[in-house]
């Protein structure tokens, strides 16, 4: 403050020294008014600024509060703390240019050390005073600027990259009349300072429409295609925002793909175009903060290098206890990690999270010489508590469960030139026991891992080789990646029938698992000749009735089922159930599996009383032998309720579901794939009666669930998201039904391929979808295209191709078009009854739908004969109350009591509605 006549006395910027400043510096320090919306911000606040507005709003209303305890004698004052690169300072800087005109003046401050706070101070005395500035040193400068802030209220000081909150104290003491604002990585040190506010990540949806804009324009409409890829970087990123900026502005300017740059992510994490400042990129910024906590604590750094090799969350305060000496060093040095935002501690201290892209950074940075920094020292420490002490005998269970996401991790990031080196020892114990929970596709980084080490070390042809490519062959296909489990299966048949010969026990089951692979993609021919020269050979060496002759037939008849030709199909289960009962017993798990896939083709065929009485049979069985909660009765108990729903009888499916998805969770986990798949026929069941409010929310989790177990595109994940289309659907609400449709189209295509099952049915629920609303110049062309790829790829009598073919009938009806309707109609009908019989539930909707046209044709009389047929038929078959026989009643009564042909007045009868996708309902 000012005092005398001549001199006036002023404190410095850090408060260390007092200043004498002649009369004239204190009287313009009184007298000066700032210009109106006078600051120095860095930048404009025109670039792209998404996901923050309510930590904006939420910075004005502290800002402007008098605030709690902490922030009354420092009214308005606010730190924001955080990772390097999570935003601060574009979240202050946007605050400010928001609200400027509030305030007298808006500074900002590079607040990274006490000697640039007052450099920056002493510049406010040059803009205010420049007549004087010029004349004398940075301290009176500065402290001229503090005696200016004094006299003025109403002003901002953005106190940027601040390292040492005690560096504001002096400050926030003598400058009470403004706001302070100020930006850390640092998250302690803050609680006698100023109240702070974390700062988190971007929401998922924010990241990508920020890496969208950057990378690609904002009018620019992404195809699903771009969308799942932008996901998929924004989640490599860590939806951290300068790391999304500094992507995008690289795609943008190289035209770089999102998926070749997240290949080639840790070589670009230093590299600055399109206007990033260099020493504003994500690997340049850590470095700063990385030599600051290794000049603090360079244990940490060694903590901080062995997580980065690990799974970035849940990563046990136990697991690292073995690099340091004891507690209070461990807790020290993560406290150094903690007080830097380069880790955060879970609610009970005991479990941290490291930003995955802090570890791109760490692993790039590893030595060139020897192995990678961390490396090591994070394979010990996962060792050390999966076999404590180098004993043989393994940890407790729970503790595995604990580690095997870091186990992955650990294999998942193996080095290229680090690949030589033996997999650790607990890679083949680890793969051993997600096989035996069924998470096989969990281990593909462990298969990937053995398989180059038995290629490197044995050679290509070598038998435990073949074996370990096989393993991560069924992986790949478990997982979905059908087409890279085809190539590997491919590649080992043909070695396998070179190096042991054309019927060994192990070619004979590589053949049985190509064909199987070729079946899941839809190439049914080739899955069935393989499928039964396996059979023939089988026979030939192992005999009839040998249990893997057996599971050969099995095999061979499910892909004559999926192919429709259930005639076929039928007899090959009756034998095999017939055989297995002779030889291994009428009781043996084996028989009764046998059982329950002959009761699954007696559902597909529309005999819904014998495969209904089989699977009540199986099911009783099961429980007596194998328990209430064996994997295999919860299999039959998911059947039989399946079948139950299928003949309308929802008031015992429904509970039976629902017992099934309690005991799954409870035996198997909330998120095992066979939980995911009740939870996913419950709800269907739930849309099935109506109960949207039950069916969508669940839909939507079991979706969210799958995407985290199985990825975005795994066809599990596929089938969900379009049952969770044909429930928006069914509800009415086509807003969203429709686009999910079309992404899971989309998606189908990119994965499957165009003319798989799977997207052929995708395309038909799009057709049909768009017929629900209308929108038949959309609904007809789709329809006629699914007809045409159906009867190519499946055959003129698959009962998808029927489907279809009826489907098209129908759309031919709604426009009017009764000439090319009725015919097809007629045509279906006949093959429906000649492929799944009289009283199949899809026959019985042709007939209805037939009988529709007729009476839309003024052909009343054959229309109604078609519906008392239908009515007749469908009590028979499904019972009295079942939805499709009380539609075809109704339909009846309409064509009953409508004038004739030519009259005026009465109701045309409902058309039955176009034929969906069955949900996924195996497990």
């Amino acid at each position: 403050m000012a005092v005398g006549g001549d001199v006036g006395v002023a404190i410095t910027g850090d408060g260390t020294q007092v200043v004498m400043l002649p009369a004239e510096a204190v009287g313009w320090a009184k007298e000066t008014e700032a210009p109106p919306g006078s600051g120095n911000l860095p930048n404009s606040a025109s670039g792209v600024f998404v996901g923050r507005e309510s930590e904006l709003t939420e910075l004005r209303r502290l800002l402007t509060a008098e605030g709690e305890a902490a922030v009354i004698q420092v009214p308005g004052t606010r730190a924001i703390h955080g990772l390097g690169g999570i935003g601060k300072s574009t979240l202050a800087l946007h605050y400010a240019h928001a609200h400027r005109r509030t305030y007298t003046l808006v500074w900002w401050i590079n607040a990274a050390s006490t000697e640039q706070i007052i450099a920056s101070l002493a510049s406010l005395t040059t803009r205010l005073c420049p007549q004087w500035a010029a004349t004398t040193g940075v301290h009176e400068r500065a402290a001229w600027a503090i005696l200016w802030l004094q006299w003025h209220p109403g002003w901002l000081l953005v106190f940027d990259n601040v390292d040492r909150p005690d560096d504001l104290r002096h400050y926030l003491g003598a400058l009470p009349d403004g706001h302070h604002l100020a930006t850390s990585r640092t998250a302690t040190g803050w609680h006698a300072i100023a109240p702070a506010m974390s700062l988190g990540l971007l929401a998922p949806e924010a990241a990508i429409a920020l890496l969208c804009t950057l990378a690609l324009g904002e009018s620019h409409s992404l195809t699903p295609t771009q969308r799942q890829d932008a996901a998929a970087l924004a989640a490599d990123l860590g939806h951290l925002p300068l790391a999304l900026e500094q992507a995008g502005a690289y795609l943008f300017e190289t035209g770089t793909s999102m998926a070749d740059y997240r290949e080639m992510l840790s070589d670009v994490m230093d590299t600055a175009v399109g206007g990033i400042d260099p020493e504003r990129t994500i690997a340049r910024v850590w470095h700063h903060t990385l030599a600051a906590i290794k000049q603090r604590n360079p244990q940490a750094i060694t903590l901080l290098s062995a997580m980065a090799w690990l799974a970035p969350d849940d990563i046990p305060r136990s697991l690292l206890a073995s690099l340091c000496p004891d507690p209070r060093t461990l807790g020290e040095a993560l406290g150094a990690l903690h007080a830097y935002n380069m880790i955060s501690h879970s609610a009970d201290r005991q479990a941290l999270s490291v930003h995955r892209l802090v570890q791109t950074v760490l692993r790039k940075a590893g030595s060139q010489d020897g192995p990678p920094h961390g490396r090591r020292e994070a394979e010990h420490v996962v060792g050390r508590l999966l076999y404590p002490d180098n004993a043989d005998e393994a940890a407790p269970l729970e503790q595995w469960e604990q580690l095997i996401e870091h186990v992955i991790a650990l294999a998942s990031s193996t080095p290229a030139d680090y690949a030589s080196k033996q997999p650790p020892k607990f890679y083949q114990p680890v793969i051993a026991h997600l096989h035996e929970q069924c998470q096989d596709a969990r281990a593909i980084p462990l298969h990937e891992a053995m398989y180059a080490r038995c290629e490197e070390v044995l050679g290509d042809s070598d038998p435990y080789t073949l074996t370990s490519r096989g393993n991560l062959a069924y992986a790949y296909h478990v997982a979905g990646h059908l087409r890279r489990a085809i190539s590997l299966n491919e590649k080992t048949l043909t070695q396998r029938e070179q190096v042991l010969g054309e019927t060994h026990p192990s070619t004979l089951a590589n053949r049985n698992s190509l064909a199987y692979a070729y079946s899941a993609v839809g190439e049914w021919e080739q899955a069935i000749a393989l499928f039964e020269i396996t059979l023939s050979q089988r026979k030939e060496t192992l005999g009839d009735e040998h249990p893997s002759t057996l599971a050969s037939q099995n095999n061979l008849a499910y892909a004559y089922e999926a192919l429709g030709d259930l005639g076929r199909a039928i007899p090959l289960f009756e034998d095999s159930v017939a055989k297995h009962e002779k030889v291994l017993g009428y009781s043996h798990p084996q028989t009764l599996y046998s059982r329950n896939n002959l009761a699954h083709a007696y559902e597909a065929n529309g005999d819904l009383k014998g495969a209904t009485s089989l699977y009540e049979i199986t099911l009783t069985d099961r429980e007596r032998i194998l328990g209430d909660t064996h994997p295999h009765t919860l299999q039959s108990r998911n059947n039989l309720a399946r079948a139950y729903q299928g003949s309308g009888n929802f008031a015992r499916a429904i509970p039976l579901f629902e017992t099934t998805l309690a005991q799954r969770v409870q035996v198997l986990g909330g998120t095992h794939p066979d939980t995911l798949i009740s939870k996913n026929n419950l709800a269907f069941a739930y849309k099935e009666i109506g109960d949207f409010d039950r069916s969508i929310p669940l839909l939507e989790g079991v979706i969210a669930q799958w995407e985290q177990v199985l990825g975005e595109t795994h066809p599990d994940t596929l089938n969900g998201r379009n049952n969770l289309a044909t429930a928006y659907d069914a509800a009415g609400d086509l807003e969203r039904a429709l686009p999910l449709y079309e992404a899971t189209l989309a998606q189908r295509v990119q994965v499957l391929g165009d003319t798989h099952p799977d997207t052929l049915i995708s395309r038909n629920n799009l057709a049909s979808a768009h017929f629900d609303g209308g929108d038949l110049t959309r609904s007809i062309p789709l329809f006629e295209a699914v007809v045409a790829q159906s009867e190519q790829v499946l055959g003129n009598m698959h009962p998808y191709t029927l489907l279809s073919r009826s489907n098209l009938a129908s759309a031919y009806e709604s426009a009017g078009d009764l000439e090319r309707a009725i015919p097809l109609f007629e045509a279906a009908l006949v093959q429906r009854e000649q492929v799944l019989g009289e009283t199949h539930p899809h026959t019985l909707t042709t007939r209805n739908n037939l009988a529709s046209a007729y009476f839309k044709a003024g052909q009343r009389d054959r229309a109604i004969v078609l519906y008392e047929l239908t009515v007749a038929q469908s009590e028979q078959a499904l019972g009295d109350t079942h939805p499709d026989t009380l539609i075809s009643r109704s339909n009846l009564a309409h064509a009953r009591h409508a004038p004739q042909a030519g009259q005026q007045g009465g109701t045309v009868p409902p058309t039955g509605k176009t034929d969906r996708q069955r949900p996924h309902a195996t497990g």
